[in-house]
């Protein structure tokens, strides 16, 4: 079978996030999809089967578990088909958990994907193990299908924060996201996610569905660039809309082979 490993939200090789890419025929079997995920031990590794022209079913494995909702597992899956398969024009994708997924190659030349707007909402009771999970304390916390959002005042607080991954585990199914304001970017943000996947995400596409109307809101502008400041860090672009979020972003190509399975 055909793989291919692609470098998201990033134009420079070994930044950003990898994602595994396999194109199938026909569905495999969950056990063996998430064999090969667990295999390539990537945060994501995409399975996707054309149903149609320009229209593929999509499927998402952490080395853990499925994943109903991943952003750079999509960008990269649209670049291996824009730039491997001769795909042309807007590409859909068809997902369980989030209905249908549309992406295109911008005027910039980037893979732009068109997310359903999911805005958190604030909580009122915050959980005991977000709090003793972060070395520092939220000046606001929120809430969406997918993570918590914990709000600080001011980049450095994100980039210094540590974690205990114990704590934040106990808040499965939801992940944890920190962010902040930022004076190079509009916002900064890192992602932890112990329960699903890994300990810190390099880049999650997925989240700025929810980071970017909040900050939009925030800053009164719907027009907005991202930083996530993990090891690897990434760059995304947003376009915040009243019901969907255009997240935006580069690819390069670090591998194609084969799996044999």
């Amino acid at each position: 079978m055909d793989i291919f490993v692609v470098d998201a939200f990033t134009s420079q090789q070994f930044k950003g996030n990898s994602a595994a890419v396999v194109p199938v025929k026909n569905w495999l079997s969950d056990e063996l999809m998430q064999n090969i995920a667990a295999e390539n031990n990537l945060s994501e590794t995409a399975f996707i089967k054309e149903i149609d022209a320009n229209k593929y079913e999509i499927r998402w494995f952490s080395p853990l578990t499925e994943i109903d909702f991943c952003g750079h597992a999509t960008l990269a899956s649209a670049f291996v088909l824009f730039h491997e398969f001769g795909v042309e024009a807007q590409i859909e994708f068809i997902t369980k958990a989030v209905g249908s997924l549309t992406v295109v190659l911008n005027a910039s030349n980037e893979i732009a994907m068109t997310f359903p707007n999911q805005k958190p909402q604030s909580v009122s009771s915050v959980p005991k193990q977000l709090l003793e999970g972060l070395s520092k304390k939220p000046t606001e916390v929120l809430i969406n299908r997918q993570a918590y959002f914990a709000v600080f005042a001011n980049e450095q607080d994100v980039f210094d924060l540590t974690y205990s991954s114990e704590q934040l585990r106990q808040l499965a199914p939801l992940d944890v996201v920190v962010t902040a304001p930022s004076n190079e970017y509009d916002f900064v943000s890192r992602y932890f996610w112990p329960a699903n996947g890994g300990d810190e995400d390099p880049v999650t596409g997925s989240i700025h569905a929810g980071l970017a109307p909040y900050w939009a809101e925030k800053l009164g502008r719907t027009e907005l660039i991202a930083y996530q400041a993990s090891k690897r860090g990434g760059v995304l672009t947003c376009h915040v809309a009243d019901t969907s979020i255009v997240v935006s972003g580069n690819g390069v190509l670090y591998l194609k082979g084969k799996i044999n399975v």
